[in-house]
C-alpha cells in the first residue's frame, strides 16, 4: 500500500509526510506573511484599547513586554476580551486558515474541519496560572485524526514555547500509561522531560502537529510574554469523537461531489449504490 500511495505522490508531499510521520509535526514558513502581521495588528489593537494604552508603534516589543502594562491577576480578563474581538471579526478565521492551507492539505486533505473558535494563549514570565500540564488530547476526547495549527505571535523559544514528545517515545509511554494511574500530570512530565523537543518558533513561522502526541508547557524562565494561538484541524468525513461536527467543528472546504452525495436520497426499493 506504501509503495502505490507513493506512486502518487510529488517528490515535494513525499518529504512532508516523511518530515511529519518522523516528528509528529511539522514547522514552516507562513504561507500569507501580510495576513499574519493584520492578524496580530488586530490583537495589538484590541489589547491596547482594552488596557486604555495608545498604539504602540513595535508590535512585538509592546506583546513581549505586556507584563509591565498588566498585572497576572488580570491577564485571564485581557485574554477574554481579545479573544472576543477575534471571534466578532468576520475575516479572523479565514484569515487564520491561509497561514497554512496548502499545508492542511498536504498533511490532512481537502476536504476540513475546522474548530469553530480559535484559541489565544498568554503566558508571561513567571506565571504559574497559564500552564498547560503535559497531555494528549486524543486521551480527553478529541478524534486522532486532528492536527493542530499553533502561530505564534512573537518570538519563541525553551520555556517560552511548547515541548512535544517524538512519535517513539510516545508510542512507549501511552502504553504504558496505566502505570500512572495514581500519578499526577506533574509525575508524567518528569518521566519523559529528557525526551521531549523544546519548538523554536519565531514570529512568521507556524508549526502543525499532532495532538495524538504528549505535549505542554511549564513555567515561562524567559524573560518576555509568549503569546500564541492555536485551532484544530481535521479531514471533514474522517471519525469524530467527542468534539463533534456542528458544534465543536464545522466544514470549511467541500468539494461538489460530497456536497452531492450527502444530500443524495435513493428511491424507494434502490439502496443508492
Amino acid at each position: 500500500m506504501t509503495d502505490t500511495l507513493s506512486s502518487f505522490q510529488t517528490e515535494a508531499e513525499k518529504q512532508v509526510e516523511a518530515d511529519f510521520l518522523a516528528t509528529g509535526y511539522v514547522i514552516r514558513d507562513v504561507e500569507d506573511r501580510k495576513t499574519l502581521d493584520q492578524i496580530r495588528a488586530l490583537i495589538v489593537d484590541t489589547c491596547s484599547a482594552y488596557l486604555g494604552n495608545p498604539a504602540p508603534p513595535a508590535l512585538q516589543v509592546y506583546l513581549d513586554n505586556i507584563g509591565t502594562k498588566v498585572e497576572v491577576d488580570h491577564l485571564n480578563a485581557l485574554r477574554l476580551n481579545i479573544l472576543s474581538g477575534m471571534r466578532n471579526t468576520p475575516w479572523f478565521r479565514v484569515a487564520y486558515y491561509s497561514l497554512a492551507r496548502d499545508m492542511l492539505a498536504a498533511l490532512v486533505g481537502n476536504e476540513l474541519a475546522m474548530q469553530k473558535n480559535i484559541n489565544l494563549s498568554i503566558q508571561m514570565p513567571g506565571d504559574e496560572s497559564s500552564l498547560l500540564p503535559v497531555h494528549a488530547d486524543v486521551l480527553n476526547g478529541d478524534s486522532p485524526f486532528e492536527v493542530v495549527l499553533w502561530v505564534p505571535l512573537v518570538d519563541c523559544h525553551a520555556t517560552k514555547s511548547m515541548y512535544i514528545l517524538s512519535p517513539e517515545r510516545n508510542t512507549e509511554i501511552l502504553a504504558g500509561l496505566g502505570d500512572f494511574s495514581h500519578n499526577t500530570s506533574e509525575d508524567l512530565f518528569h518521566a519523559v522531560k529528557d525526551d521531549v523537543t523544546w519548538l523554536t518558533i519565531p514570529y512568521g513561522r507556524y508549526i502543525i502537529f499532532s495532538q495524538n502526541l504528549l505535549h505542554g508547557n511549564r513555567v515561562n524562565e524567559e524573560a518576555q510574554t509568549r503569546w500564541s494561538m492555536n485551532c484544530r484541524f481535521k479531514s471533514l468525513l474522517s471519525p469524530y469523537a467527542d468534539k463533534k461536527f456542528g458544534e465543536f467543528f464545522e466544514p470549511i472546504t467541500m468539494r461538489p461531489a460530497t456536497r452531492l452525495g450527502l444530500t443524495f436520497t435513493a428511491p424507494d426499493g434502490f439502496n443508492g449504490g
